[in-house]
């Protein structure tokens, strides 16, 4: 399990879309990436399920990611369980 500071600004930006952008937003089964979603190109897929790290080039899917906001989980403060 790979955690993710949605407020951590350096720890978040590590993390990119396939195509490379860091405008990721997480669902509550994929993520997806405001740039892609925004190109004029039939092959950007704004949806997708992994990660890229840059620092490491290690891809993690949405399920392996436990996102978190300082010290509460990113489910915790959607209602859910922690």
């Amino acid at each position: 399990m790979v955690e993710i500071d949605l407020d951590e600004e350096t720890d978040r930006w590590q993390w990119r879309c396939p195509a490379g952008h860091r405008s990721w937003e997480p669902t509550n089964y994929h993520f997806w990436c405001a740039q892609c979603a925004r190109r004029n190109d039939p092959e950007a897929e704004p949806e997708f399920q992994e990660l890229r790290n840059v620092r490491t080039e290690e891809t993690v899917p949405r399920d392996e990611v436990e996102l978190v906001r300082g010290s509460d989980s990113y489910k915790s403060l959607r209602g859910g369980k922690a």
